[in-house]
């Protein structure tokens, strides 16, 4: 094969990556690659618009997702623009990975329990599978497991599919003396966690067939002793052949992608600070107010001819009080977790952008060494070099599958995010209404009261 006829990749059924175009191009437009070594061009090629689905679990390495057929700006500007919650997001709901129509493997993570032993403490989750994959023995299995069961997994999983975006996991460590870890809200907000990053996992039509994923929902003790060692020596073997060659550029693209990553970091971790005071706010505001509602109770006691309005008023307040409870909790449990989530999502996104800069530096360091080479004494070029092109191909056809599946997850997860925040909010005020005005009538019935009694 010649380096400058990039090659099909066979592993995964794929057409070749210089038949793919990457929805963040722009649209319709044929986009020409060169690649310039010494002074030459080595490559060029144009991107046809569609991509075909495989599902095939041969060379896991090399497989790759399909990516949805949309054109998009490539400046980070009107990238973060797509984030937009009109009726066009209901296609995303028909989109493969969520179709119950479509899936063979569903995955559920529930019922926490806690186990106490001489040596530890710690909290496992309750695994539930239900497949109709000839992969697995059984239909149905029901596994129990704890949290650094989870991050073997995802460990594994990003030892063996590098080329693809692996869903976080929640946060591990948390700060002792601010955070009870085995406090109930605690355990429940993370097992809702683990609950979508195995869910993720289980819809990818990549990282489902993962023998790992196999292994975590059905056996039932894991052997994780294994592949840690060798995921240390891949990287420094990735870092050694990379580390001597500095990238000269990374594809339009992806320094789109690394743009928008960047904008909306900044976005969410700015909205994450500003939840974060809100929610102190309300805490103090919630025990000013239940100190209020308790002066208007303890009014009414001594003031016979105040005693119901007093009353009515001590209701009110306590009434706006369990809305106030209600609607912070819904941030602390339901809106902050998400953001943390993407925050997550955001550092996981860079890092396979990251390998994939390193599988581009050390192609282009090898083609280069190879080039030299062959002005000198004319040889043939190397096969480690067609390897490492292909590699660097698999990794821009997986990324740019993995990129728009993210896309149109994240919609779908802010879209529904946002919904229920103005669903809670307007539930709040409706209950702080609904309270204030049975005061008014309340007072309008003890007004009619008095005038009866009056002219008696």
């Amino acid at each position: 094969m010649s380096v400058g006829a990039p090659r099909g990749l066979a592993s995964s059924g794929q057409k070749p990556i210089a038949e793919i175009l990457h929805p963040l191009s722009a649209a319709e437009e044929p986009l020409s690659v060169t690649v310039n070594v010494g002074g030459d061009k080595t490559a060029a090629s144009e991107f046809d618009v569609t991509v075909t689905l495989s599902l095939s679990t041969q060379e896991a390495g090399l497989t790759n997702g399909t990516p949805v057929e949309t054109s998009s700006p490539a400046s980070a500007s009107s990238l973060f623009n797509r984030l937009q919650l009109d009726d066009d997001l209901e296609a995303d709901v028909r989109d493969l990975y969520a179709s119950t129509e479509t899936r063979d493997l569903f995955v559920t993570v529930d019922d926490p329990k806690k186990h106490v032993s001489t040596m530890e403490t710690y909290i496992t989750y309750r695994v539930s599978t239900k497949t109709t994959r000839i992969e697995f023995d059984l239909p149905e299995y029901c596994v129990r497991r704890r949290y650094q069961d989870f991050d073997w997994l995802r460990i594994k999983l990003e030892d063996s599919q590098p080329t693809h975006l692996i869903p976080p996991l929640p946060e591990k460590f948390v700060m002792k003396g601010v955070v009870d870890r085995f406090s109930e809200e605690f355990v429940e907000t993370r097992m809702k966690a683990l609950d979508k990053f195995l869910k993720r996992v289980a819809d990818h039509p990549v990282l489902s067939f993962n023998p790992h994923l196999n292994a975590f929902l059905s056996a039932k003790d894991l052997n994780k002793r294994q592949g840690l060692a060798l995921l240390t020596k891949v990287g420094e073997s990735v870092k050694h052949v990379a580390g001597g060659y500095k990238l000269r550029a990374r594809p339009p693209e992806f320094c789109a992608m690394g743009e928008y990553l960047d904008t909306f970091s900044q976005k969410l971790g700015t909205i994450d600070r500003i939840a974060q005071r809100i929610l102190k706010e309300q805490s103090e505001y919630l025990t000013e107010l239940r100190e209020y509602g308790t002066v208007y109770s303890s009014w009414a006691g001594s003031e016979e001819e105040l005693q119901r309005p007093l009353e009515g008023v001590a209701g009110c307040v306590t009434t706006c009080c369990r809305a106030l409870e209600d609607q912070s909790e819904n941030m602390s449990q339901d809106f902050l977790p998400v953001l943390r989530e993407y925050v997550l999502y955001i550092e996981s996104m860079k890092n396979v952008l990251r390998k994939r800069d390193q599988s581009q530096a050390e192609y282009e360091g090898r083609l280069e060494a190879a080039i030299l080479r062959k002005q000198e004494d004319r040889t043939p070029m190397p096969v480690e070099v067609e390897k490492c092109q292909d590699k660097v191909e698999c990794f821009n056809a997986d990324l740019k599958a993995d990129w728009e599946r993210w896309q149109s997850n994240k919609r779908q997860d802010f879209k529904q995010l946002l919904t229920g925040m103005a669903d809670k909010n307007i539930n709040h005020y409706e209950k702080c209404q609904a309270a204030w005005e049975s005061l008014i009538t309340l007072l309008q019935d003890k007004q009619t009261e008095d005038k009866t009694s009056e002219t008696n």
